[in-house]
């Protein structure tokens, strides 16, 4: 069992997309749909919904964005993992893939694009890169 949700939750992405599926179906926590959140306002995800099947258990319906055949999300990675944090500050965060990618950062403003934090003049966790 796994004790890394966020590592999970961008697998299943992932893996979605490797097998060119239409939708992916989450667990839902608020962290996820925080990250989610920013990959739809970013155009990497079509849309996004929470399910409320009942009051105990919620689920995260991610549709994954296709241009042709071909996936918009090219890659994504995890940075920071449970066993090694990855920190940066607001002028230290690099850029992903010169500029076309995009970082989501844990800030103790929220979760946050890199482009968001970095006009807030605010640093953090880098949770993942995605391009």
């Amino acid at each position: 069992m796994s004790v890394d949700v966020i590592g999970d939750f961008l697998t299943i992405i992932r893996n979605g997309i490797m097998a060119s599926k239409f939708s992916v179906e989450v667990p839902y926590s608020k962290v996820k749909h925080e990250i989610a959140k920013i990959f739809f306002e970013e155009g990497f995800v079509k849309d996004l919904s929470v399910i409320d099947e009942d009051q105990i258990k919620k689920s995260l319906r991610i549709i994954l964005k296709y241009d042709g055949n071909e996936s918009v999300i090219h890659e994504i990675r995890r940075s920071s993992k449970p066993g090694r944090r990855r920190y940066s500050g607001a002028k230290d965060i690099e850029l992903v893939i010169g500029g076309l990618g995009l970082s989501i950062i844990s800030t103790n403003r929220g979760i946050l694009s890199h482009k968001k934090a970095q006009e807030l003049n605010v640093g953090g966790e880098v949770i993942c890169t995605i391009w």
